[in-house]
């Protein structure tokens, strides 16, 4: 085989994030990590952020966007109405970025994919041209004029179809109202149209490549699958088992329906009190969370979950090891970071079969897979395995070894890097190899 690292492309490259937080999903997350990895071996990394801020490695240089969003208003009034001109937010782009993007998604990333346009003239201006705008996860017009009006190749990762998520969320809201407003939130038709415009696409599995593909009617070759990775400095077994038998752990946004929190909560209400289960809820939301308080009284279980909240990735590593089951009850999942993570740190998993997750775990081997959307499933495999600590031990030790060989961030750069490569080659853009 030939030596693919004597044949790296230095390259300056940018990225595009609209929402670059590390404790709300695993956009920030993926940013983070494959930047860093990607200055590692050797690119001219630049990132375009709008807050919540990535923390990115000091090897990749940052350029944050200020917005005039009512998402960024939430995250801190006291900046936001007292540290800037008051006449600004009357500014029309500003006025109609704040009084639209409270109801609908589609505004948020379209205007950010604007500015960030205008942004990227000005850090060419001052750094230079860019060989290569990689786009995570907007898919607005902003990123098509970036390559059609500066006729820069652009990459772009699809984490996830946004049609999935407004799919599995009118499931569960019954009024008019609520599913006309879950409706108007997402930007259902503006990714389909830049996303055919692209060089290339990105997803985190092959089940999530096939479903963009089939759903948005890509041409053939345009998506690629490239698998995430885990940090695996930061989500590790421990030297002893700080496993506490009973304690189950649900990792991921309890507002997101897609998540599958609500089907978690009802199975937990038909374990027998004798299991002595406890339900931990970490991360989601920066407000006060609704939907699984409201699933908890509905259902009578209070003492038997506790919300914890959004933590550090410390505190986070901790809770994989603390837990004797990670639980992702997801109805879909482009990759399901969670669940790599827990199996990093030698925990066993029990996953619905939604999207990605059977790519991730192997059923019986490392955890249980069952079916999406059903909690006597859960209920089932939940009971059996609380049963069996040791073999949770076994199937901890076992998925472990499968993230060590198949899901670290080194890999989802080099397989990046590779497709920037063909990419740029078949543009004419390509540099001679650098040794």
């Amino acid at each position: 085989m030939r030596d693919v690292r004597a044949e790296v492309f230095a390259i300056k490259l940018c990225f595009l994030m609209y929402h670059g937080s590390m404790e709300s999903g695993g956009q920030g997350v993926y940013l983070a990590n494959v930047t860093r990895e990607l200055s590692r071996l050797g690119h001219d990394v630049h990132v375009i952020s709008g807050p919540p801020y990535p923390v990115l490695d000091a090897s990749v240089t940052e350029h944050r966007i200020t917005t005039h969003s009512f998402q960024s208003m939430l995250l801190d009034r006291n900046a936001y109405f007292g540290h800037r001109a008051p006449l600004s937010h009357l500014q029309p782009l500003n006025f109609y970025e704040f009084a639209t993007t409270r109801f609908t998604f589609s505004s948020l990333i379209a205007v950010f994919s604007l500015r960030a346009l205008v942004k990227l003239r000005e850090v060419e201006a001052q750094y230079g041209r860019f060989d290569l705008v990689h786009d995570n996860q907007t898919l607005s017009y902003g990123t098509y004029l970036t390559r059609s009006l500066l006729d820069r190749a652009v990459v772009a990762n699809v984490h996830h179809p946004l049609d999935v998520d407004i799919a599995n969320g009118l499931r569960e809201v019954r009024s008019i109202g609520g599913r006309v407003k879950r409706i108007a939130w997402y930007p259902w038709h503006m990714q389909h149209v830049v996303a055919r415009r692209l060089d290339a696409l990105i997803s985190g599995s092959r089940a999530s490549a096939a479903l963009i593909e089939r759903l948005w009617r890509l041409p053939p070759g345009l998506m690629h699958t490239i698998y995430d990775g885990v940090d695996l400095d930061a989500f590790h077994p421990a030297s002893a088992s700080e496993m506490e038998p009973g304690t189950l752990l649900f990792v991921g946004n309890s507002e997101d329906y897609n998540k599958g929190i609500v089907y978690l909560l009802r199975a937990m209400a038909q374990l027998p009190a004798a299991s002595k289960a406890h339900l931990y809820v970490v991360g989601g939301p920066s407000v006060a969370p609704r939907v699984a308080p409201t699933e908890i009284e509905r259902l009578g279980i209070g003492d038997r979950v506790t919300i914890v909240g959004r933590v550090s990735e410390r505190e986070l590593a901790a809770w994989y090891r603390r837990a004797q089951i990670l639980v992702s009850p997801s109805l879909y999942e482009g990759f399901g970071l969670p669940v790599a993570e827990a199996m990093a740190s030698g925990t066993a998993v029990i996953a619905s079969d939604g999207g990605a997750l059977p790519e991730l775990v192997a059923d019986g081997e490392t955890g249980r897979v069952v079916r999406a959307g059903d909690a006597a499933a859960l209920a089932d495999a939940i009971g059996g395995l609380l049963a069996l600590p040791e073999r949770c031990r076994e199937m901890g030790a076992a998925g472990h070894r499968r993230a060590l060989e198949r899901f670290t961030w080194g890999a989802t750069a080099s397989n990046t890097e590779a497709l920037y490569r063909d990419v740029l080659a078949r543009r004419g853009a390509g540099r001679e190899p650098r040794r």
